[in-house]
């Protein structure tokens, strides 16, 4: 499974990359803050809203520690999504939020 730090995403957003980011924590865990950008599709409900991504696009998952988003990550690679995981997810975050 691909990864990344939290640091490297930063660095993509501050250099203005078109950056896909998928928040799988639970709706009232990002009412507290996401990354910028973020999409929320918490991971009980990815089975069902992952016809809503583009195969043919490049996606980043994150949650509060990097275990949910690596199971995710485990689950849309074995569907043919190309995806990284977020390590150590929003605990590691250092970049602003919304």
């Amino acid at each position: 499974m691909k990864s990344i730090s939290t640091k490297e995403l930063q660095t993509l957003l501050e250099e203005g990359k078109k950056v896909n980011i998928i928040d799988v924590r639970e709706t009232s865990e990002v009412a507290t803050g996401k990354i910028p950008g973020a999409v929320n599709m918490p991971l009980g409900l990815l089975e069902f809203k992952m016809n809503e991504l583009d195969k043919k696009e490049q996606y980043y998952v994150n949650c509060q520690a990097g275990g949910r988003s690596s199971s995710a990550c485990k689950f849309l690679d074995n569907q043919g999504y190309n995806v990284t995981n977020v390590e150590g997810g929003m605990m590691a975050w250092e970049g602003d939020i919304e």
